[in-house]
């Protein structure tokens, strides 16, 4: 079975939109090189060809690829988001014990991690360790460099 992928409405809208692009625009675009390059005449020394070919693989790979994503796709609720503990979508405030400072994390599914933006992926080893803790808490966080510790200051949608 296929691993179910977690992500917002505004992002499935996103990838559905993507989806539809490639399908209507790219596909029809790729069609047209296509039939121009053929037009050329001989296809054994024929660039166009060649690159308007390999286009269309890419674009048939992207369209199978957006496709199966989309059927394992889990979407976050975010009326039943609370502030009680960490989850897929909450936005945590945590206290760095190791650098003495602050940073903020949006934890989301993997398809929508930008760590250089604050968003991290759930089964990220911070985003793992997060989920599920409550304001207040301690959180090791075991990453490749050592352990990092995290008390969770705030949790918000």
């Amino acid at each position: 079975m296929a691993k179910q992928i977690v992500l917002t409405d505004e992002s499935l809208k996103k990838y559905e939109e993507e989806l539809e692009y490639y399908k209507t625009v790219k596909r029809k675009e790729n069609a047209e090189k296509l039939k121009e390059a053929r037009a050329q005449g001989d296809l054994s020394e024929n660039a166009e060809y060649d690159a308007a070919k390999d286009e269309q693989g890419m674009i048939e790979a992207r369209i199978m690829e957006l496709e199966s994503m989309l059927k394992n796709v889990k979407v976050i609720d975010e009326s039943e988001l609370t502030n009680e503990t960490v989850h897929v979508g909450s936005k945590v405030k945590v206290h760095d014990c190791d650098l003495d400072e602050d940073e903020e994390y949006q934890i989301l599914g993997s398809k929508e991690a930008d760590p250089f933006n604050g968003k991290i992926s759930d089964e990220s080893p911070v985003g793992a360790a997060l989920l599920g803790h409550a304001v207040g808490d301690t959180v090791d966080v075991e990453t490749p460099e050592g352990t990092i510790q995290f008390k969770i200051l705030e949790i918000s949608k």
